[in-house]
């Protein structure tokens, strides 16, 4: 874990109050990120904004020492975040949690993805050994982010909306057993969205007697597990069967059948 400033080298916007920035940072800083990891970004205000914000690493480039975010304009914070300008320096602290597990080449993997979910799993999509299937899942087509990114990495992109204004209609999920199926490899599943989106996924892999890694994303104050304030329930054998786990120290991913659902 690294604090430093970085240097804002593009700013651009993108679809439905989404943006991305480009930060240069340090070669040990751009090389020590693993795929699911986020930075804890200070704001620009830090008057009014005393908290930094979490926001997952959407990609590297090691050669020339960059990292890339995506973001989604939501409140205050964000949205001053949105009118900062190229050269402008932010502070960042990371890269923090602990990430995705890559599969191995004799596995398909199997992307699940809702609305920003899909920013925190590209990387991931670039680091597997192999080209992954990934299930995009949005209310609108406007919701549905990062399909030409995916697309260019050689992954198979299946868009699912709820209104069918893009690809299939219904829940992301109502496409996941039939792609479980028809694997010609056996599947290594990755998930990162909505908290139900989640538990939907875990419990179709644990009932085929199979797991997934999913990004339990979680309000973070601190993010170096210091304040407790992003716990998240996972199972433990000791009474009452589950125990609290920091989703930015021991997380934010877990395993499927690690997860404890009310």
């Amino acid at each position: 874990m690294k604090q430093q400033d970085a240097i804002i080298l593009k700013h651009l916007a993108l679809q439905n109050g989404h943006w991305k920035i480009d930060l240069s940072t340090t070669a040990q800083f751009a090389k020590a990120v693993n795929p699911g990891q986020f930075v804890h970004v200070e704001l620009p205000d830090t008057a009014q904004h005393l908290l930094r914000r979490p926001f997952s690493i959407f990609d590297t480039d090691t050669e020339h020492n960059r990292i890339s975010i995506i973001y989604k304009v939501v409140g205050q914070g964000t949205q001053l975040l949105s009118q900062c300008d190229v050269r402008r320096k932010l502070n960042i602290l990371g890269p923090l949690g602990r990430g995705f597990t890559l599969c191995s080449e004799q596995q398909q993997p199997v992307i699940v993805a809702g609305g920003y979910g899909a920013a925190a799993t590209h990387l991931l999509a670039r680091r597997l050994p192999r080209p992954a299937v990934v299930l995009l899942g949005g209310a609108r087509s406007e919701d549905l982010i990062c399909i030409e990114d995916f697309e260019q990495l050689g992954c198979t992109v299946i868009p699912v909306t709820e209104d069918g204004s893009r690809g299939h209609q219904g829940m992301v999920t109502d496409f996941l057993p039939d792609i479980l199926s028809d694997a010609a490899k056996p599947p290594a599943v990755y998930a990162c969205g909505p908290a139900g989106m989640l538990r939907a996924v875990s419990d179709m892999v644990l009932s085929r007697d199979m797991d997934a890694e999913i990004s339990l994303e979680h309000r973070m104050c601190c993010g170096v597990g210091a304040c407790f304030a992003c716990v998240v329930k996972i199972k433990d054998p000791a009474p009452p069967g589950w125990r609290y786990a920091r989703t930015c120290r021991e997380g934010p991913v877990f395993k499927a059948s690690e997860a404890y659902w009310e």
